[in-house]
């Protein structure tokens, strides 16, 4: 036997709390009596109450309670096997990882709240894949395809301004790996979801969001930052805070190119979502986009299912509180 709420057992405090209450009461209750009357006189000055019924009624409803904390955690045993059909889209997360994402434009910084927003995300997916894309000058396919959310987050975290050794920033190449990643077969059922600054500073964009276009796969980008920029803040080894600076010496500031991303998903038939501290876009555009597209049926597999039997304990409890309520405190005289 197994529970499927296990964690439920903790409301037993609720019945341990009941039967303080009844043991208080009746207590309260004989030295009450026992005010008036000597203890050997109660019986006789009230003849027709029985204290035995009274505990009898309290242990019923005790155990009746007992019993529906019971059925509350799902007890199950017995199982049959069933045939489950999965699901769902193929969804690859390309982050831009060059040092423009530390940019704190967007608290903590740019790349920090895309992947909290991307953890998001993943806590609505239902059957769907995803594989993580990393990419500054060059890209990296981080997580392959997979429905293991957990250890998907655990590459997630590792993510950093580091993990790409290549400065710069190129979408095209993210492009070009998601392409790659997907392969031969039918890819209507294939996402890619850039996120990034859109400062992409070498490749041949047009071309890889033309190939991914006639790839069937769609890109829906989320533009992180703002228009008017902010300095790329650079921690130095001595714990202190400095700038990045381009090989004139001169601070270089990262602004939101909004343009180039808009045009790839126009471009491959997805859309363009521009990021802000509050909203993230990701919500919306599951919701309004990937949510509504059209779903690969993946393997299906037998799966075991356990039989609920809550309805016996349940059932226990009903008619132990029916009699409780026919068991009368008071004795008949004869």
């Amino acid at each position: 036997m197994k529970f499927f709420r296990p964690d439920l057992i903790h409301a037993i405090w609720l019945v341990i709390a009941l039967a303080i209450f009844y043991i208080w009461a009746f207590k309260k209750r004989k030295n009450d009596m026992e005010k008036f009357a000597q203890k050997e006189l109660i019986i006789e000055l009230v003849p027709s109450f029985n204290f035995r019924r009274r505990y009898i009624k309290a242990s019923l409803v005790l155990i009746a309670f007992i019993l529906c904390i019971i059925s509350l955690m799902r007890p199950q045993w017995g199982f049959h096997w069933k045939e489950v059909k999965r699901k769902g889209l193929d969804i690859l997360v390309a982050i831009d990882t060059s040092k423009s994402m530390l940019t704190e434009d967007v608290k903590p910084n740019r790349l920090e709240r895309s992947k909290l927003a991307v953890k998001d995300l993943v806590r609505k997916l239902k059957g769907d894949r995803i594989g993580l894309i990393a990419f500054a000058g060059t890209s990296f396919l981080q997580c392959p395809l997979t429905v293991d959310y957990d250890g998907f987050m655990t590459t997630l975290d590792d993510l950093n301004v580091n993990t790409i050794p290549r400065g710069g920033t190129s979408i095209s190449s993210a492009i070009y790996k998601a392409i790659e990643t997907y392969g031969e077969g039918d890819k209507k059922y294939s996402v890619l979801v850039i996120i990034t600054d859109g400062e992409d500073h070498e490749g041949d964009l047009s071309n890889a969001a033309e190939g991914a276009g006639k790839e069937g796969i769609k890109i829906f980008c989320i533009g992180i930052g703002t228009e008017e920029g902010e300095l790329i803040p650079i921690a130095e080894e001595e714990g202190t805070k400095n700038f990045l600076k381009d090989a004139s010496g001169n601070v270089v500031k990262s602004r939101l190119n909004e343009d180039i991303l808009k045009k790839i998903a126009i471009d491959t038939g997805g859309s363009y979502v521009r990021a802000t501290g509050a909203e993230f876009g990701l919500d919306l555009l599951y919701e309004e986009k990937l949510s509504k597209m059209e779903k690969r049926e993946f393997e299906s597999k037998l799966e075991k299912k356990y039989e609920d039997r809550f309805q016996i304990p349940l059932t226990l409890a009903f008619l132990l509180l029916i009699i409780e309520l026919f068991i009368n405190e008071k004795k008949r005289l004869k």
